[in-house]
């Protein structure tokens, strides 16, 4: 019987303060058993100040000094670096980064990425694949070709099972893609899963495939255990468990790196992006100049009829003078991108309609590349409303105009907004909106720059 060990991370979204943590770990787990670190993708987050300073190049470097042996990479990763940005991400990693889904756009293989590679662990043949998540338009504004991860599978599995003993899947698509994969695919072994944050302290066992996930932001690692009977030539036994790394002490080491990093940081984002005269501040309950200047951005960047953003993408104003990148990526630092979609003014009147609610205000959003606190206060630039007073405390608008034209129910008018609202559930007109353009690489921060500029 053949003992093997893997640890996996995933999603640990540039928190910083879970390395040292998991450089304990990783020596007071020092084990004899054949073993693999890996890393699900995520791992850097651009709302981080040394991540947005060096491109992600420091996170990558974290995980070669913790000596992971394979990674994927996530949409973190993937869609808010650009092109030359993903290019140079993992330059000098000294692991394989595994991702048998992200082409070129002639369909060769970027030359930094594998498929697939074959560990192997003690007697024992490991296939390790990745696949991250298929994010088909964003890639594709990229300069990217990204495959349908399915049928990728379907065209490795049968090469991996001729040539390794253990398949194992390192997947940034989210638990129920994870759970298809596993009803679809009897032949995986294993699948250490990331994206959506799921936490498994036991795995989740679908047919023979063990599913695995160690929640967020370093909470976590997960290990699991195999066991490898050589003489019938099958894994007999898969375990997983999670292990709490705040029960960690820090690595001081690791912790005086982190440090130094910060100090580079700082120096790099205290370039100068341009001046403003005038102050511009921002309340995310009442109307204020910052919100309602960049609304106006946004119409000009997206060349829309009009803008619209929530004040609270604005986590603080901005005083007279000077303005650096460290500033800009203060108060603005989502990973969020222009966005531009056509809407009916009847769907309009609708978004409208939910954007001045009080609920909407106070909504307290998670995810979808918001890095604040709340949605706050609707800011729109050129269009006004009529509205009428309704019991629960919102408004019912009765009348949408753009410069003196009054929009009909059927007119077709463009919004330049965030991206943001094209996700989720919080603006379902502006989801099935059929006409949307988006701007990538820029984010919001980049749109703010571009207006400051001296130039």
């Amino acid at each position: 019987m053949q003992q093997i060990r893997i640890l996996h991370t995933n999603d640990i979204h540039s928190h910083f303060d879970a390395y040292p943590k998991l450089a304990t770990f990783l020596k007071d787990q020092a084990s004899t058993l054949p073993s693999a670190l890996v890393d699900i993708g995520d791992n850097m987050d651009r709302f981080h100040p040394i991540t947005e300073a060096t491109g992600g190049k420091a996170n990558t470097s974290l995980l070669n000094m913790l000596r992971y042996d394979y990674a994927t990479f996530g949409n973190n990763e993937g869609i808010t670096l650009d092109y030359q940005g993903l290019s140079q991400l993992y330059k000098e990693a000294e692991f394989p980064v595994l991702a048998a889904n992200l082409f070129e756009e002639n369909g060769d293989y970027p030359d930094w990425v594998k498929p697939y590679e074959i560990k192997n662990m003690g007697n024992v043949k490991v296939a390790f694949i990745g696949v991250t998540v298929f994010y088909q338009h964003f890639y594709a504004l990229l300069g990217w070709k990204i495959e349908d991860p399915y049928i990728i599978l379907e065209k490795y599995l049968p090469v991996l099972k001729e040539e390794a003993d253990v398949i194992v899947v390192l997947s940034h698509l989210g638990i129920s893609d994870d759970e298809e994969m596993a009803r679809r695919f009897p032949d995986i072994d294993v699948i250490l899963g990331g994206h959506t944050h799921h936490v498994l302290p036991e795995g989740r066992r679908i047919g023979n495939t063990l599913i695995c996930g160690a929640g967020k932001y370093g909470q976590y690692i997960g290990q699991v255990d195999l066991v490898y009977d050589e003489e019938v030539k099958s894994l007999t036994q898969s375990t997983a468990k999670l292990h709490k790394l705040e029960l960690y002490k820090p690595d001081q080491q690791l912790t005086e790196r982190i440090k130094d990093m910060e100090q580079v940081a700082e120096k790099h984002l205290n370039k100068k992006v341009g001046s403003i005269k005038e102050t511009l501040p921002v309340e995310w309950f009442a109307p204020s100049i910052f919100p309602n200047f960049l609304a106006d951005k946004l119409r000009e960047w997206c060349q829309a009829d009009i803008g619209m953003v929530n004040a609270g993408v604005l986590l603080d104003g901005l005083d007279a003078g000077e303005v650096t990148l460290g500033m800009l990526h203060r108060i603005c630092p989502h990973p969020i991108n222009p966005c531009r979609v056509t809407l009916t003014g009847e769907e309009l009147r609708e978004v409208v309609q939910q954007a001045l609610h009080p609920d909407m205000e106070n909504l307290r959003v998670k995810g979808l590349g918001f890095r604040g606190e709340v949605m706050g206060r609707m800011a729109f630039s050129g269009v006004r409303f009529d509205t009428e007073a309704i019991k629960d405390g919102s408004v019912q608008v009765t009348d949408i105009y753009i410069g003196d034209k009054r929009l009909s129910s059927k007119d077709d008018v463009t919004v330049g907004t965030i991206d943001m609202f094209t996700f989720g559930r919080m603006y379902p007109s502006i989801i099935r909106a059929k006409e949307k353009k988006f701007y990538l690489p820029e984010l919001l921060r980049d749109v703010l720059a571009h207006s400051f500029s001296d130039n």
